[in-house]
């Protein structure tokens, strides 16, 4: 079906009159798991990333910039099509238990979910390609088994992209489809980002869409030993030592002084930095557009608790800020002023239709698009006030219940599917989201509630069931902590 969907007119695309040499490029590059205070530019004084923060320096840095599900698969899918999860399918990470197979003690059973991205939509891919640019895709991909691979989706080229959620290991031999080992001992950043040199190498004299979708920061963890040593000694020079508190029924991580996980934050913008490079040395940089952004919040609540997120709530599988919010920088010359910021609310939705202007396409015709063009927000406008939207019918492997959240200004309302319950938080006055003014804000309450509820059927939003054989005299068993989170 999708090849029927190659040609411009089929995806009801319009082709700019500019030349094709005259296209913006587009190297995007997505980290996974890497939390809202992951980077330097971001607020962490003990993981080190100064390539990410010099282009942090050459463009926009949103502060209030969020994935559109607080685990991986909806994220990805929502980036390469404007949809919200809820219109994909993709609610949960591709490889959880459906309802029929749920065998914990919860409450309720979770959602049903589509399990790879369908090839009827028209991916970012797809659209580029459609104006003549080399599409690219290295790294992880998990949407899909090898019938929705990349190279299925509108991507000439795909290094390591499969239905994998992590590696098993990040030094050769890798065991990913897709990637040929190198020599022993290789590390996987390097390696995919110097596939991604390559790529943009070959392709310099033609628009290209460089996609460039880390492993990197997830489980399992591991890092080169030169930089785990690194970080052990600055720990110590600094004297820090983990601070610890609860979320729910989870122990969540407060501080940030993991030497592992810090390795391997730095080994991730190393390679970025290479990337980075060689648009410099092909005298690129100017007409390529370079996004980086992460596909969830920080893991901070289990499987090895490697990072925090304070001072936000919760992290990776909790719909609290600590969950949703991200880190997004934006070179973009002539558009982006270097060293600018913005606190615009923007979600994964936004890039598609973004990426999709500046390479003079119109939006698909057959497909809806929940995002808005970036481009005024980049080029230092005022944005008109919208709502954005999360809906996780899921229990997370970190913690997390079935829920959905609405933000719309300053103000945040996440509801619970377990009990009904709901919060209201002022993310101005609270970004830590530790005073509910429900009480305060009835009026306020029920209208988010209304638009968040009319949303959901809006995008028909599946939800969660009571589970029949739930016994409320044993403990709850949540979901284990699972590799392919």
């Amino acid at each position: 079906m999708k090849q029927a969907l190659c040609g411009a007119a089929a995806l009801g695309l319009k082709g700019s009159a500019r030349a094709a040499k005259t296209l913006p490029n587009v190297v995007f590059m997505l980290a996974d798991d890497l939390g809202w205070r992951d980077l330097g530019c971001c607020g962490s004084t003990f993981y080190e990333t100064p390539n990410l923060d010099r282009l942090a320096a050459q463009g926009m840095r949103f502060t209030q910039a969020y994935a559109a599900c607080p685990v991986c698969s909806p994220t990805r899918a929502s980036l390469l099509t404007g949809q919200y999860p809820t219109r994909t399918g993709i609610t949960d990470y591709i490889g959880a238990p459906q309802p029929n197979k749920w065998n914990h003690n919860t409450q309720l059973l979770p959602a049903p979910y589509t399990e790879q991205l369908t090839l009827d939509k028209v991916t970012l891919a797809d659209a580029l390609k459609a104006q003549g640019y080399a599409t690219g895709f290295f790294g992880k991909w998990h949407l899909g088994g090898p019938d929705f691979f990349p190279e299925r989706q509108g991507f000439d080229v795909n290094v390591a992209g499969c239905g994998k959620g992590h590696p098993p290991t990040y030094f050769s031999p890798y065991k990913i489809p897709n990637l040929t080992d190198g020599p022993p001992g290789e590390h996987l950043p390097d390696r995919l980002a110097r596939e991604t040199c390559q790529f943009i190498e070959t392709h310099k004299t033609r628009p290209f869409l460089a996609y460039l979708a880390f492993y990197d920061v997830h489980t399992p963890l591991m890092a080169r030993e030169d930089l785990r040593q690194k970080y052990l000694a600055k720990k110590q020079r600094l004297g820090l030592k983990a601070g610890w508190g609860r979320e729910g029924q989870s122990t969540v991580r407060l501080t940030q002084d993991h030497a592992v996980y810090a390795g391997m934050v730095e080994a991730m913008d190393e390679a970025a930095g290479k990337v980075l490079a060689k648009l410099e040395e092909l005298g690129l940089s100017e007409n390529t557009i370079v996004v980086f952004t992460s596909d969830n919040g920080g893991l901070s609540t289990s499987e090895g608790w490697p990072t925090s997120n304070v001072p936000l709530r919760g992290g990776k599988g909790w719909l609290y800020e600590g969950g949703i919010r991200e880190p997004l920088l934006v070179r973009w010359p002539g558009v982006a002023a270097p060293g600018s910021t913005s606190d615009v609310p923007i979600s994964s939705p936004d890039f598609y239709p973004t990426l999709l202007a500046a390479a003079g396409a119109v939006l698909p015709a057959q497909q809806i698009v929940d995002g808005l063009d970036l481009k005024p927000i980049l080029q230092g406008g005022a944005a008109a006030e919208r709502a954005l939207f999360w809906h996780y019918p899921h229990y997370g492997n970190q913690g997390g219940t079935p829920g959905a959240a609405i933000r719309r200004g300053d103000w945040k309302f996440i509801e619970w599917f377990e009990d009904n319950r709901a919060a209201l938080y002022n993310l101005a006055l609270d970004s830590s989201e530790t005073q509910d003014l429900s009480a305060q804000e009835p009026a306020r309450m029920a209208q988010l509630r209304d638009e968040l509820h009319a949303w959901q059927k809006q995008t028909g939003a599946q939800f969660p069931t009571a589970n029949p054989h739930y016994d409320a005299t044993k403990p709850p068993r949540r979901a284990t902590p699972g590799a392919d989170s």
